[in-house]
């Protein structure tokens, strides 16, 4: 492998840039074809607002792990590990894992759910992050 493709890449799609200007955090990073993807959630960007409920914070929170790959040039298939932070588990997984299953309907990444008291906005109930390895998720599962 090159320099060039083992160089740190900073990815921020551009409705996120306000986020990496005030809290200073990329959405993801990229070295070579691994991409670690930051916390993501279900908040409206153009508000900063959480939308309500298990089921549209999950969904919003998997819609913007899609933007963030797609601007990192992988997919949702391309992801090899989930971590997903709880503040209701046991509550809440039934809905989720829902969810999750209908944006990664196969060749399921490990993943690993945490129970926590709390996250960044009080009404925040489900938080994602992931790795991927982009280019992974093509061929036989």
């Amino acid at each position: 492998m090159s320099a060039s493709e083992t160089r740190r890449r900073l990815i921020n799609p551009p409705d996120t840039r306000a986020v990496y200007d005030t809290l200073h955090f990329s959405q993801a990073t990229r070295v070579g074809d691994l991409i670690w993807v930051s916390g993501q959630v279900g908040v409206e960007l153009a508000t900063m607002t959480a939308v309500e409920g298990m089921d549209a914070q999950a969904r919003l929170a998997f819609d913007h792990v899609r933007a963030v790959l797609d601007t990192a040039g992988a997919t949702l298939a391309d992801i090899v590990e989930l971590t997903t932070f709880h503040t209701d588990l046991r509550g809440d997984i039934e809905v989720f894992s829902r969810v999750k299953d209908e944006y990664l309907p196969d060749r399921y990444p490990s993943w690993t759910a945490v129970g926590v008291t709390q996250l960044a906005l009080p009404e925040l109930l489900v938080e994602i992050r992931v790795v991927a390895h982009a280019g992974s998720g093509r061929g036989e599962a």
